[in-house]
């Protein structure tokens, strides 16, 4: 059924998959369109960035898709740094794509918005590029970096145009950002698929609560993912501050997954609001121990503060503690409404009080706490599951391919030589 979808299968047909913001199969989302372009019958390689602790070889065939991945160094020292990372990135990317071959489509993942130019340079060459945006870049700036629109922003806005001008199709993660390609990127309706992210069911399966987690307290508060400047841990920090002085509820420990650029800050100002006893920050850990906090945790926090980026972005961390069947505090983004609905509770305007009051009636409550679990449950085991994303991903690479001849055999067979050689 799959391959009849991408009206491809059976035909050969290659795909590259360019992403430099993370390793694969780290990057959660582009391994969940590996595998389903693998299941359609594509034949699949990615060009990302190793990773420091996982993902570290050069070379990877992972269930049946070829990964190439080149030593990067993450950006340091502002605008300087991030030229070196970029140029970097490009210049690994091309080298590894001529090695690659010739392929049907490029799919190129942002950020940053330069991947266009080795995908431009594989459409010369008879390749379809599709555009998988999976942050708003411009936005992303503003929120990240407090720099109004300067210069930066300016150039930033530019590269995310031409990106959208030289891309003959663009996935969307969400409809907040299927707008702003076609209003912002002038592209047609017809040629903007919605591929939304969803959570890889299989690595989160709830398993028997674990008291000891709660290191003696009655309740456990959980967050999980990224920590850097946009992502809001200081606003949750700040909240529990609030939750233990203000509403005097000491019945919780917390316990903070995840890493990145603000992670020793929030590890700072945990110790600063007198925190380090109930909060602990484990950084990255394996999938088992993930599931194990989040099966133990009576209220997870999604603390994204309100930023151009955040009240239009779908937040993965959302997505994971609905399939994990945990209720959620969130500030009021529109599209956490539109992933969690009913499954979240939303404090207004970046309000750190009104955030801990709704922890604090969540764990007075745990009838509530339970039909908000099994409401984002059915969310993502419906309307947001991974299946419905797999067939609008099908259904753009066949708006890709369609008139489009296949790479030949010969152009196969002369790939294979020279990936040997």
């Amino acid at each position: 059924m799959l391959g009849n979808a991408t009206g491809g299968a059976g035909t050969d047909r290659r795909a590259l998959i360019l992403v430099e913001n993370l390793s694969v199969p780290f990057d959660r989302r582009v391994w969940q369109e590996c595998t389903t372009l693998r299941d359609a019958g594509w034949t699949v390689d990615v060009i990302c960035p190793q990773g420091s602790k996982r993902d570290t070889e050069p070379e990877a065939e992972i269930d049946g898709v070829r990964i190439h991945r080149y030593p990067l160094r993450a950006a340091t020292g502002g605008p300087a740094g991030y030229l070196k990372e970029y140029g970097s990135a490009l210049w690994h990317t091309a080298r590894l794509a001529r090695k690659v071959g010739p392929v049907d489509v490029v799919h190129a993942c942002n950020p940053p918005d330069l991947l266009f130019l080795p995908a431009l340079w594989l459409k010369r060459r008879g390749a379809r590029f599709v555009f998988d945006q999976h942050d708003l870049v411009p936005e992303l700036y503003l929120s990240r970096f407090g720099r109004g629109e300067d210069l930066l922003y300016r150039a930033v806005r530019a590269l995310e145009r031409w990106t959208y001008r030289a891309a003959d199709i663009v996935l969307a993660t969400n409809e907040s950002y299927r707008d702003v390609a076609i209003r912002r990127g002038g592209r047609r309706p017809e040629d903007v698929f919605v591929v939304r992210s969803a959570p890889a069911v299989e690595r989160f399966q709830p398993v028997p609560p674990e008291p000891e987690l709660k290191r003696g307290k009655p309740h456990l508060l959980c967050y999980l993912g990224v920590m850097g400047p946009q992502d809001g841990v200081d606003y949750a920090l700040r909240a529990l501050a609030k939750l233990r002085d203000d509403l005097g509820r000491t019945d919780w420990h917390a316990v903070f997954v995840g890493s990145g650029d603000a992670f020793d800050a929030m590890v700072e100002l945990s110790r600063q609001l007198g925190l380090g006893d109930q909060v602990q920050f484990t950084g990255r850990i394996p999938d088992a121990d993930l599931v194990r906090y989040l099966s133990t945790a009576d209220v997870c926090l999604s603390p994204d503060p309100c930023n151009p980026l955040n009240d239009v972005s779908t937040m993965n961390k959302v997505l994971e503690y609905m399939a994990m069947g945990r209720p959620i505090v969130s500030f009021d983004l529109k599209e956490a409404r539109v992933s969690a609905g009913e499954a979240a509770v939303y404090a207004a305007d970046d309000d750190e009080a009104e955030f801990a009051g709704l922890v604090a009636q969540l764990l007075d409550d745990p009838d509530r706490r339970a039909r908000m679990g099994k409401i984002g449950q059915e969310r993502v085991g419906g309307p947001l599951s991974w299946r419905n994303s797999q067939a609008s991903l099908l259904a753009a690479y066949a708006a890709a391919c369609r008139d489009h001849t296949p790479v030949s055999a010969a152009d196969q067979v002369r790939t294979g030589k020279r990936q040997r050689s």
